[in-house]
């Protein structure tokens, strides 16, 4: 269903594949950026990019469910940092690795920005992703 796909003719990607194919007539769901507030819209992790970005990938796993899929049938992400210091960028990065979204892995872009919507937010994740029938969720 999902073929990745690493191009040997370009540098080795550490963690994500250059691209994702998904064949024709499977369902995509293309995820809104998830964010790191609470069920009660209360900002997780002020100051915290690496929490922030676990809370993150927690709302994000709940969008997933909501439409029947997982974390592990992401084929791509856009993972957006407030922050121009690589450091930051690769802590948040590890908390994407360890999360079972590069378990693929997944294409992805990772991007330093000046701010994001809600006031205090430091990490906020886009996706897009299979969804599986009915017995291959994950």
């Amino acid at each position: 269903m999902i073929r990745r796909v690493s191009v040997p003719a370009l540098f080795p990607p550490p963690t994500y594949s250059h691209a994702s194919v998904v064949e024709a007539g499977t369902r995509l769901a293309f995820l809104a950026g998830a964010v790191p507030l609470d069920a009660a819209g209360q900002l997780v992790g002020a100051g915290d990019p690496v929490r922030q970005a676990e809370q993150v990938l927690a709302n994000l796993g709940e969008q997933l469910r909501a439409v029947g899929s997982g974390l592990g049938h992401v084929v791509a992400t856009d993972v957006y940092v407030v922050s121009s210091e690589t450091a930051v960028l690769s802590a948040v990065w590890e908390v994407v690795e360890a999360s079972g979204l590069s378990a693929g892995p997944h294409s992805s872009t990772l991007v330093g920005v000046a701010c994001l919507g809600y006031s205090g937010q430091l990490v906020e994740i886009t996706a897009t992703a299979v969804v599986p029938d009915e017995g291959t969720r994950a």
